[in-house]
This record gives structure tokens, C-alpha cells and sequence, in this order.
């Protein structure tokens, strides 16, 4: 077990308690206040044993399980709610509650008066319905599940978070019930209040009252969550994420050129595009490079005209490209959508999808886009992830194929930016960074609100939103705020519809967004230019990410 590890467990464990004690924990108080009221001594434990186990376990496999079942995401969601109506009906009318209790008590072997089946039940519900802010630490979790990289590891973490989350949580539902043995009144009559109290929350859950209520409330919570946003968290979550260290040992060979060892074949391939099924072992003898990409991602779009160029000057002499397509977005996986967009683009050497990232992990790759240089007995010589230095890259290729040195190089201009521009900026749930404005709320329709003011390179919500895993989805007058740095500013978006793009308060153009999801043009300057970019967006449209150059 490695030791560094086990510091995650703790790290992850604060991060629960954190979020326990946030906006996000407030449309469920009212739940488990009067849930750990309307029961006897065991009751609060109960509920908070039901919690833990079911956000546990479908925070880990429930977008695995409903893809498999063919159901819509918002289904456990619903299912929750309506368990949540369920055990309000069993505090107004007891007959309700014998039903519930009585299979129940018989797998925990106690009298079905115990009341202790209804208090997993409700518990169960609200760990459906609780979704907790974002961080690194849920952020892993996340990333690993939808992959259905289910390690102990991430099970050991995720248990850990629900845990930390669990703790304020019992003290709510133990405050509920000693606050009603201080009241003297009928105990039914109680239940039944309890009841309604439920019954009314669940109700709000129904409207989404709960989203709304916690865009009242600022991140006071970001502070506190120093410890998971650490070098230290980070290195460990990155490494639970890329699985293990490198496989390629860099060892300096005869011609002075690196030599990282056999390269990984191509694995887990859906479909091939420009070419029949290939595997380096029929390619042994010609030099392959093999590009990760993905059609969307700008920086991969600018590195297209170098490899084009080098397909067409250098396949004759021995070079074979191969480009990886391994999706980003819920969209790249549909494989028509890659095929268009290859011809779109003018690609013409081999592209292999690569829908379940199994030659990404087999090359143990992190980036798009990355390029891994192959010589003709099937060793990396070369791996180099990002844009530039495509000359460097071309001497290589040369080298390898025996090319006479001296020759002009094929002249693509490299338009690499030079100088420092805005980051990548993701706008889902998953990786948003530089986010300011109230807290999210994952996969539910919300109102957010612009803040007075956005710092360099951070960007803010208006309107309401639906703010996905990997996307923003526009629902009702919804905008978007970013300050940039940048000489063009580029988004990815999906849907139909139309996008309103505002500088500085004045209108600029308006792009009209239908047909394939692909990366579109917002702005494009001589030189580099700081301004306030206002987005306004028709309902439909979504939008994935901004890259900048």
C-alpha cells in the first residue's frame, strides 16, 4: 500500500465535513432534522447508515448503471423524491409506517415497532438527493466513476468523503430528536407535523427549491477546503487517476536520439477511419507517430496542418501517422460525428477511435494533444504532449527514416501562441477552475446571478443554467461573463440555436450554432487584448469549454 496514499483518506474525509457544513447541505436540514425527530433513540444512526451507503454506492456506479438500464440521469433523483413522500406518509398515517417498517424489521431482526427500516429508508433517500459542492476530492471521485475506474482506492476515498459528510449530518438529526423530547404534546400528533414538515421538503425538491435556495448563500466554504486543493492532494489524486507511473524508461541510444522502450499496440479500437484495422507489428519496418487528439480541442486543431504536411511529404519515404481519437466530450463518442469532422478537417492518414480510452491507457497518456514517435522497430523515441517545437519533431522524423540532414523542412508556420494567454477554461461541473458567483448545483436547472466584479481569467453565470458533468446547458435567459487575455478567443458548443457575443457592452457578431459540436471562433484580434466578453445564449445551446490564443 503506498504510504502517500493513505494521506488522501483524511484529506478526503475534512473535504466531506466541509461540504457537510455548505450550502449544498442546506435544502436537506429540514429532512433530517425532523426524520431524527419522529423516531425512537436509534433512529439518527439509522438515517445517517442509509445516507452513507446509498451516496456511496451510486455516487460510484450510478452513471454506469443507468446507461446500462437505458434511463434517463435525473431517475435516482426522482426515485429519491418519491421515497422521500413515501416516509412522510408513514409519519402521518401509521398503517403507512407498519407496512414500511415490517420487511424491513425482519432483515434486521427487530420488532417492526424499532422504527429503524424507516430511518435507513429516509436515509437512503437523501443520499440520492444530497449533491455535495465541488473539489478536487469529489471531482476524482467523479472523473474514475463515469470511466468505471472503480479501484479500492477510490471506493477507500469515496467512503471516506461520505463519511466526513455523515458527521454533521448525525449532529442535525440528533439535535431533532432531543428538541422533541422537550416538547410535551401528542406523539402522533407530532409525527404527524414531522410528517407534513417532510412531506413540505420533499414537495420543494419537486420544483428544484432546493437549487434555488443555495444560490442565496456565498462560498463561505472555499477557504476551508485548502487541504484538498494541496500539492500534496493533488499529486496523490492525479496519480489515482493516471494509474501508476510511467512504463516508458528513457535510455539515450547509438544515434544520440532517446529510446523509451517497446511502444504499447493499438487496443480496444471501435472502428478505423482511412484505413483497414493496423497493428505496429505490420507496421514494424516504417516509422509510426502516434497523435491522441480529439476534433473539438483547439490545440489539437492547430497541430493537424504540421501532421498533414509531414503525411504528405514523408509517407512515401516511411512515415505512417496514426491519429488517436480519444473523446473529451459525450459527444466525440458518437463515431459519425468523428468521421465528419475528419473529412472536415482534411484528414487523411488513419484515425483509430478510441471510445474506451484503452490505447490512452495503454500509452498511460494524460493530454491532448500528444504525440508519441515510433522508429521501425516499434520503440518510442520521442514522446511530446502539447503544441510546439514541430521542428524539433521533424528532425526527428527524418532521423529515423534515414533522411539525408541538411533538407528544407515542410513549411507549416507554427501558430503556437507565444505569449501569455487566459487558461483552458472548462465550464462543467467536472473541472470548472476559475468559476466566481454562487455555488453550483449539479444537473438540475438553476438560477445564478452575476457577481460585481470578475477578476482576470475567471468567468461567471447568469440566468438559469443546467450545469453538467462535462457541459453548461442554457435554459432561460442565460449568460455568460468571462475576463480574458488572449488574441482569439474559441468555444466549444453543441445544440441549435443562437449566441449573442458582446466586448465591453458592444454587440460584436452573433453565431448561429447548429449541426455538429465543434469548436467555433468568438473572437480574433491582431495582437493580444485584455476585455469583459459577454455571452448571451438562446435555450438549448451548451457550451463545453473556452481555449484561448
Amino acid at each position: 500500500m503506498d504510504g502517500r496514499f493513505l494521506i488522501l483518506l483524511p484529506i478526503a474525509f475534512a473535504a466531506g465535513i466541509v461540504t457537510a457544513v455548505s450550502p449544498c447541505v442546506f435544502p436537506v436540514l429540514p429532512i433530517l432534522f425532523a426524520g431524527g425527530a419522529s423516531g425512537g433513540r436509534r433512529r439518527p444512526y439509522a438515517i445517517i447508515a442509509g445516507l452513507v451507503t446509498s451516496f456511496a454506492v451510486f455516487t460510484l456506479i450510478a452513471t454506469w448503471l443507468l446507461r446500462q438500464l437505458h434511463l434517463p440521469q435525473d431517475f435516482l433523483r426522482n426515485l429519491s423524491i418519491g421515497l422521500l413522500f413515501l416516509v412522510a406518509a408513514s409519519l402521518i398515517f401509521p398503517q403507512v409506517g407498519v407496512w414500511i417498517e415490517r420487511p424491513l424489521a425482519r432483515l434486521s431482526r427487530r420488532s417492526p415497532d424499532s422504527d429503524l427500516g424507516g430511518g435507513f429508508l429516509l436515509g437512503a433517500s437523501l443520499g440520492l438527493v444530497f449533491v455535495p459542492c465541488g473539489g478536487p476530492i469529489i471531482g476524482a471521485i467523479s472523473a474514475n466513476a463515469a470511466r468505471v475506474h472503480l479501484g479500492w482506492q477510490t471506493v477507500a476515498i469515496t467512503i471516506a468523503y461520505a463519511l466526513g459528510a455523515a458527521l454533521p449530518m448525525l449532529a442535525i438529526a440528533a439535535l431533532g430528536q432531543r428538541a422533541t423530547r422537550r416538547i410535551r404534546m401528542n406523539a402522533q400528533a407530532l409525527r404527524t407535523g414531522l410528517g407534513i414538515v417532510l412531506a413540505l421538503a420533499a414537495l420543494a425538491l419537486v420544483f428544484n427549491a432546493d437549487t434555488k435556495l443555495q444560490t442565496w448563500f456565498p462560498d463561505y466554504t472555499h477557504a476551508l477546503q485548502g487541504p484538498e486543493r494541496s500539492s500534496v492532494a493533488r499529486d496523490e489524486l492525479a496519480k489515482l487517476q493516471r494509474r501508476g507511473p510511467s512504463r516508458f524508461k528513457a535510455q539515450t541510444a547509438a544515434d544520440k536520439l532517446t529510446d523509451y522502450g517497446p511502444a504499447p499496440d493499438f487496443t480496444g479500437i471501435s472502428e478505423w477511419i482511412n484505413s483497414k484495422p493496423l497493428t505496429l507489428q505490420q507496421l514494424r519496418g516504417r516509422v509510426v507517430l502516434v497523435d491522441f487528439w480529439t476534433y473539438s480541442c483547439i490545440n489539437c486543431l492547430r497541430t493537424l496542418p504540421h501532421l498533414e504536411a509531414w503525411d504528405k511529404r514523408y509517407r512515401k519515404a516511411g512515415l505512417t501517422i496514426v491519429g488517436v481519437h480519444t473523446p473529451e466530450f459525450a459527444f466525440e463518442h458518437v463515431p459519425s460525428n468523428v468521421r465528419e469532422a475528419s473529412r472536415k478537417l482534411g484528414v487523411r492518414y488513419p484515425v483509430a477511435i478510441d471510445d474506451g480510452y484503452h490505447t490512452w491507457s495503454a500509452y498511460q497518456n494524460d493530454s491532448w494533444p500528444a504525440e508519441y514517435l515510433i522508429d521501425k522497430r516499434g520503440h518510442v523515441r520521442e514522446i511530446k504532449k502539447g503544441e510546439g517545437q514541430y521542428d524539433e519533431t521533424e528532425e526527428t522524423i527524418r532521423t529515423l527514416l534515414g533522411e539525408p540532414a541538411g533538407a528544407q523542412l515542410a513549411s507549416v508556420k507554427d501558430r503556437t501562441p507565444q505569449h501569455l494567454t487566459t487558461p483552458e477554461s472548462y465550464l462543467g461541473w467536472e473541472r470548472l477552475d476559475r468559476y466566481v458567483g454562487p455555488p453550483l448545483s449539479a444537473n438540475v436547472p438553476v438560477r445564478y446571478r452575476f457577481p460585481r466584479e470578475i477578476p482576470l481569467n475567471d468567468l461567471a453565470y447568469s440566468g438559469v443554467w443546467t450545469v453538467e458533468r462535462q457541459r453548461i446547458v442554457a435554459v432561460h435567459n442565460a449568460r455568460l461573463r468571462l475576463h480574458f487575455l488572449a488574441q482569439n478567443v474559441y468555444l466549444v458548443l453543441s445544440g441549435h440555436g443562437r449566441l449573442q457575443v458582446i466586448v465591453g457592452g458592444r454587440p460584436v457578431k452573433t453565431i448561429r450554432v447548429d449541426g455538429l459540436s465543434r469548436l467555433y471562433t468568438l473572437l480574433h484580434y491582431k495582437g493580444l487584448a485584455e476585455g469583459a466578453l459577454e455571452l448571451r445564449f438562446t435555450p438549448g445551446i451548451a457550451a463545453y469549454a473556452f481555449t484561448f490564443g
